[in-house]
């Protein structure tokens, strides 16, 4: 079972916060949420993604510190249908992916920060279940990871439902505003806020 979402508003109150800077989305659809799964690799090397891959659990997000590396792709085509199969809801990577018309044509969620056509090693080291960095963000194994068109955000489970009731508020007040907007009655609440 996918853990993808179409509606749950978390990203709008911890985008400022805990966000994975300088990622894009490689995919169309819906959002992506789930427990991180962390991997740590060396630079252009994708051998603990593999092994990660072997335990994820249906519903893991791959969450990959690649250092930042763009010169070698981490995964492609053939781990995106490997982690579909295993109902992996997404990846993360801090690194370069390959395939890119693969992933743009699918909603399997994917956000790296950047694309090349070179392939990995897989000759390690390489590790997984540890505490990373992506994009200055440091994430920890199961922190819930959220993604959307506008990026990856992560953040500890206890404080989720804390995180929903603050998003569900500011979505309402966000309503509020853009009806007034709609109706020619803006008040300039919004520059206040």
């Amino acid at each position: 079972m996918r853990s993808r979402i179409r509606h749950e508003p978390f990203l709008l109150v911890i985008l400022e916060t805990n966000s994975c800077v300088g990622l894009t989305p490689f995919y169309t659809g819906l959002r992506m949420v789930g427990p991180a799964l962390t991997v740590q690799t060396r630079a252009g090397d994708n051998l603990a993604i593999h092994q990660a891959l072997e335990i994820a659990q249906p519903g893991d997000i791959i969450v990959v510190d690649g250092g930042g590396d763009t010169s070698r792709a981490l995964v492609g085509e053939i781990m995106k249908a490997i982690a579909e199969s295993r109902g992996v809801a997404g990846f993360v990577i801090d690194g370069a992916i390959r395939d890119v018309d693969a992933f743009r044509q699918s909603d399997f969620p994917c956000f790296a920060r950047g694309s090349i056509h070179r392939g990995p090693y897989k000759d390690g080291p390489g590790k997984f279940g540890t505490p990373v960095s992506i994009g200055s963000t440091l994430i920890t194994p199961g922190d819930i990871a959220v993604g959307d068109a506008d990026g990856v955000v992560a953040f500890s489970p206890l404080i989720a439902t804390e995180l929903l009731s603050a998003a569900t508020e500011r979505l309402a007040q966000e309503a509020v505003i853009m009806e007034l907007i709609s109706n020619g009655n803006y008040d300039g609440r919004y520059a206040k806020a």
